[in-house]
């Protein structure tokens, strides 16, 4: 449903998407990450027809956005970034003109506007103008303009910005249920959106695409995934780590912290290690040693060390690590 190839779009001398590929096929939700300023919006803005490429394509349902945009944007919902909005307007006012610009007329447009109203739970606010909502009523009111029309392609920039917590559930389970049967690229920088809506996720970085996979082969990339985490009582922290190190399933030990006579260590195995090997041989070491051992468990990967590894290659490391010569 959304094809883009090479997108490229340059400010000057500024390259702000620097060869940007990717598809988004119906029943996908494809998650837009990336840091401030990585891109995001510019290639949103693109693929919406906002602003024209540089160089590059974009096809919408098998439409190119540039030489045929009418049925291109007509199968577009957009929510673009900072929702904008006719501020003296009321939200009902708002809704029914957005329906017409989609060509709803009668019948199917108080449908339509209804449908929206209940979807977004705008019903208490119906009739109050647009600059007297909360930031949170007014972007649900311009998600509701961006899905009057039933789209197969939806493009939101940022759609939980701004809003509290039980609003940011509402707009995701909404996302994901929509992303069933329909389209869907939406942008953001939190990462836990990526688990709560995304089917697929890319990030992009100084405007190119640095990574893309579900969230679960994101996470593989993580330092840490199959690493093997353990609390223990009944020695010191160098101890631990030392112990922990010479074990033949171990390439590398970390103490994480240590506080009182607890400590907290990360075992990561040897390629060559099978499942559950790991944890095994630290069970039968914390019995050996007379270890209390209080925790032990298989870490998945962590997306915000995956995301800061690719969008900060340089960012230090804290950790003590003991690793095999």
């Amino acid at each position: 449903m959304i094809k883009v190839e090479n997108l490229i779009k340059a400010f000057g001398p500024k390259l702000a998407v620097n060869g940007v590929s990717f598809t988004v096929e119906r029943g996908e939700v494809l998650g837009f990450l990336g840091p401030n300023g990585a891109g995001k919006s510019t290639t949103m803005r693109m693929v919406t027809g906002f602003i024209p490429p540089t160089s590059g394509r974009v096809a919408v349902g098998g439409h190119d956005m540039v030489e045929d945009p009418l049925p291109a944007k007509r199968l577009i919902g957009y929510l673009p970034e900072n929702a904008p909005a006719y501020t003296d307007m009321t939200v009902a006012g708002f809704l029914g003109f957005a329906a017409e610009l989609r060509g709803l007329r009668g019948e199917a447009k108080r449908q339509a506007v209804n449908r929206v109203v209940e979807t977004c739970f705008l019903e208490g606010v119906l009739y109050q103008s647009v600059d007297t909502l909360s930031k949170g009523y007014r972007h649900r009111t311009c998600l509701a303009q961006a899905i009057i029309h039933d789209p197969e392609v939806l493009v939101l920039d940022e759609p939980t910005d701004g809003l509290d917590p039980n609003q940011k559930h509402e707009v995701r389970t909404l996302i994901r249920r929509m992303g069933e049967h329909k389209a869907i690229l939406f942008s953001t920088h939190i990462l836990e959106e990526v688990d709560a809506a995304c089917t697929r996720a890319i990030i992009i970085d100084r405007g190119q695409v640095v990574a893309n996979g579900t969230p679960q082969e994101l996470r593989q990339r993580s330092d840490v995934a199959g690493a093997v985490s353990l609390r223990v009582q009944g020695a010191a922290g160098p101890v631990v780590a030392e112990k922990v190190r010479q074990l033949p399933t171990v390439r590398k030990s970390v103490v994480l912290k240590e506080e009182g006579a607890t400590v907290w260590a990360r075992a990561y195995p040897q390629a060559q290690a099978r499942d559950g090997e790991v944890e095994q041989s630290l069970f039968q070491l914390a019995v050996r040693e007379n270890w209390k051992l209080g925790e032990l468990h298989v870490e998945e990967g962590r997306l915000d060390e995956v995301f800061r590894a690719i969008t900060m290659p340089d960012t230090g490391r804290a950790e003590k690590e003991v690793t095999r010569a």
